[in-house]
This record gives C-alpha cells, sequence and structure tokens, in this order.
C-alpha cells in the first residue's frame, strides 16, 4: 500500500504539492485529468483553490476526489529549488 496524503496545497496552473504519511513531498498535475467530465469544475482556479485532505486523500467536494495511490504513483518527487 502507498503512503496516502496528510497535507495539500493548490499551486498555479494546474498542479497540488502532496505531503504524504512518508513525509515526502511531491508535485501533482491534474490537467490531464481535466479533459475528463468529472473533473472540468477543476478549470475554475477558484475552485480548484478548495482542495483539501480527507480520508488519505485530496478531494474538493461530495464528487471530485483523486484515488490516493494515483496521487502518489503519477506525482513528482519535489527537488530543493526546482519549483
Amino acid at each position: 500500500m502507498n503512503p496516502r496524503v496528510k497535507a495539500v496545497s493548490f499551486q498555479q496552473p494546474h498542479y497540488l504539492i502532496l505531503t504524504f504519511t512518508n513525509n515526502e513531498q511531491k508535485r501533482f498535475s491534474f490537467k490531464p485529468y481535466i479533459q475528463y467530465p468529472v473533473y472540468r469544475k477543476l478549470e475554475n482556479e477558484v475552485f480548484a483553490q478548495k482542495a483539501h485532505c480527507t480520508n488519505g486523500t485530496v478531494a474538493w467536494d461530495d464528487m471530485i476526489d483523486f484515488d490516493p495511490d494515483t496521487l502518489y504513483l503519477e506525482s513528482e518527487p519535489i527537488v530543493a529549488n526546482k519549483f
């Protein structure tokens, strides 16, 4: 089982900065997902900024969230001074 999300912050334009339960920090781009109807609301930056951590993953409302394994496996490690 992959680590779960314990903290999230939004980064313009389509990124999340994630801290996982193993204390890794990674950057996840949700831009590729915006093409799917369930994620289209994330095009709106004001809405996207409402990302919050719940049950080990990231969610926006009762209808939008990501699988925690997707977040871990598809995010990039944050290297100092890279972002």
